[in-house]
């Protein structure tokens, strides 16, 4: 049997391995793997165990983490352009500066993650569940929001412009600064979240209407 060290060096010599063209491990145990900077392009990593994982700087273009667990994962500046990563659990990873543009993050778990100034623009993060999830400066221009938990969050300077985030529960939210233009708020629960200096004009609002700037006669 083999020790933790060896069984991790086998899967690393086998992903890096130029002559590997299956490219599958899904459902394989990758707890703790050191894959820094590594290329994982259209890897089918469906229901792998990655928690704790070091993916930062790392290529997953076009991958497959479906169903995938990677708790506590380390994925800051990762690439993850397009990547499928739908009822995936990513509950306190790191995320930071990571590239997510096109992902597909349908019910995703991202509780208390770090997605500080990352890049979620036209992602698919409906029925997510972001409670108390780190936002501040990410960029989730005409992102699909729809249903997602988003209580707790930090969006302070987030840009939703266009973003749809009907029926979005942002309880508590912490929305100052955010860049909600032509944003779709309809039927979305605002209760106790912070608009203060949110730029909103255009949007259209819980009760669905849609918001004019203010108009000041001197």
């Amino acid at each position: 049997m083999r020790s933790f060290a060896e069984k991790h060096e086998f899967i690393l010599n086998q992903i890096t391995d130029q002559c590997f063209q299956q490219r599958d491990l899904s459902g394989c145990d990758l707890s703790g793997i050191d894959l820094r900077a590594v290329d994982l392009s259209g890897m089918n990593l469906i229901g792998a165990d990655l928690r704790g994982a070091n993916l930062s700087h790392a290529i997953l273009t076009g991958a497959n983490l479906s169903g995938a667990n990677l708790m506590q994962a380390n994925l800051r500046e990762a690439y993850l352009y397009e990547v499928s990563l739908c009822e995936a659990n990513l509950s306190h990873a790191d995320l930071s500066y990571a590239n997510l543009c096109g992902a597909f993050l349908w019910r995703v778990k991202l509780c208390g993650s770090k997605l500080w100034a990352a890049s979620l623009c036209d992602a698919d993060l409906s029925e997510a569940d972001l409670t108390e999830a780190n936002l501040i400066e990410a960029s989730l221009i005409q992102a699909n929001l729809v249903r997602a938990n988003l209580t707790g969050a930090k969006l302070c300077g987030s840009r939703l412009l266009e973003a749809n985030l009907n029926q979005a529960n942002l309880t508590a939210a912490d929305l100052t600064w955010a860049n909600l233009i032509e944003a779709n708020l309809n039927e979305a629960n605002l209760w106790e979240a912070n608009l203060s200096g949110a730029k909103l004009q255009g949007a259209i609002m819980p009760d669905g209407t849609i918001h004019q700037p203010q108009i000041f006669f001197f």
